[in-house]
């Protein structure tokens, strides 16, 4: 075996450029692997820490009140006392209307607004950096004050810590701010991105949309745990149903279940990526099959003086199917050596972490190896049943 293989790094060693257009394939193919999958992956877990961040026990529910048919803050307020051992808590999340904050001649206009309680911060797990969250008597006050997500803060005055204290207009209104959210994204922040919020209390929201009712609501359940938030989001549909008496008038969104719905599309879309990326590996394949075909064809002669001094078959066999082993694997090396480094320039312009996945590393290259002894094989087989006495004959 230990021959063999010294035989087979000889005969890379000794035909560079044959071998290293081999490998070139491998490479080509071990790298798409990895860097395709890798970035959808690092996509994924992107978008999926940011709907994380909006609080994997929430359920968001949106209400169409009508005349005849519709649900006060109070009627929910009542609803989640009367069904503590499965909620926590809950907040109205009202939209009041113009988006755009501006400060001077700067603005900001794809910024999410919200009116929220007090107790929004807690129920989404959001903490503040600087200057202090909504508390209660603003809401009770109608205060014109607001929290900044780290991204306008940034924007519109520079840093977080320079945003407090300072005026940022809404809508002809000077709102105050009073606090500036932690900053929730590893990468560069985005404009429309996790940090690119406003929260201002929700009677002062309400106050500003010239309406009276919430028409959407922030619960949060009591427990992760799949049966209990599935019982509360059935619990809230049911109340709903009671007071509407058509689903179309309410919508229920569970954080969870849209978590896991982005896990099962991450893992299909992997698998697809793969799927795609792997044909180049194939096409690879092919390649070292006819580079090893060429090896023989050019090396009959000195298979039959082998076979004529009593080397085996198998000896011959093993030492073709090692060669075109051994390419593989270096090709294999190299191409995660390239893809892994491609994937370290990608993040610095994406703004978020991609590293090399390790299923996706580990899959390509033994698939590549896998190729090797594949598409291998059957020019090794080839050399092992030369008759020695034709090999010897040939030119």
């Amino acid at each position: 075996m230990l021959q063999s293989f010294k035989l087979a790094l000889k005969s890379i060693w000794s035909n560079k450029m044959r071998s290293a257009l081999t490998m070139f394939g491998i490479v080509i193919g071990v790298a798409s692997v990895i860097i395709l999958v890798s970035l959808l992956n690092g996509y994924m877990q992107n978008q999926l820490s940011q709907w994380a961040d909006l609080g994997a026990k929430n359920i968001n529910v949106t209400v169409v009140n009508q005349p005849s048919r519709s649900v006060s803050l109070e009627d929910m307020y009542a609803f989640r006392d009367a069904n503590s051992t499965l909620f926590e808590g809950v907040s109205p999340a009202v939209s009041p209307g113009n988006g755009t904050l501006k400060v001077g001649s700067v603005k900001s206009e794809s910024t999410t607004i919200t009116g929220v309680s007090e107790t929004y911060a807690a129920l989404t797990e959001k903490t503040v950096a600087e200057g202090r969250f909504l508390n209660y008597a603003d809401v009770v006050a109608k205060q014109e004050v607001c929290v900044l997500g780290a991204y306008p803060a940034q924007k519109l005055f520079g840093s977080s810590d320079a945003a407090l204290g300072q005026n940022v207009t809404l809508g002809g209104k000077n709102l105050q701010v009073v606090g500036v959210l932690t900053r929730k994204s590893k990468g560069r922040m985005e404009e429309s991105g996790t940090d690119d919020v406003m929260l201002l209390p929700y009677s002062t929201a309400l106050r500003f949309s010239g309406t009276s009712k919430p028409g959407a609501y922030v619960f949060s359940t009591a427990s992760t745990d799949k049966a209990q938030a599935s019982a509360a989001k059935q619990a809230l549909q049911d109340y709903l149903y009671s007071i509407f008496r058509d689903k179309k008038n309410y919508h229920l969104m569970a954080m969870s279940e849209m978590l896991d719905q982005i896990n099962k599309m991450m893992a299909q879309m992997s698998v697809l990526m793969g799927g795609i990326a792997g044909i180049s590996l194939f096409v690879a394949g092919v390649g070292v099959m006819n580079i090893m075909l060429v090896s023989v064809t050019e090396r009959t002669r000195e298979i039959g003086i082998r076979k004529a001094l009593g080397a085996r078959p198998g000896v011959i066999l093993q030492q073709f199917v090692l060669e075109a082993i051994t390419t593989s694997v270096f090709g294999g090396l190299i191409g995660i050596g390239i893809g892994s480094g491609i994937l370290n320039i990608v993040t610095i312009f994406l703004g978020y972490s991609v590293a090399a996945t390790p299923s996706a590393v580990f899959i390509s290259f033994t698939v590549s190896v896998a190729i090797g002894l594949l598409f291998g094989y059957m020019p090794a087989k080839r050399a092992a049943a030369l008759n020695p006495i034709d090999a010897l004959r040939s030119e």
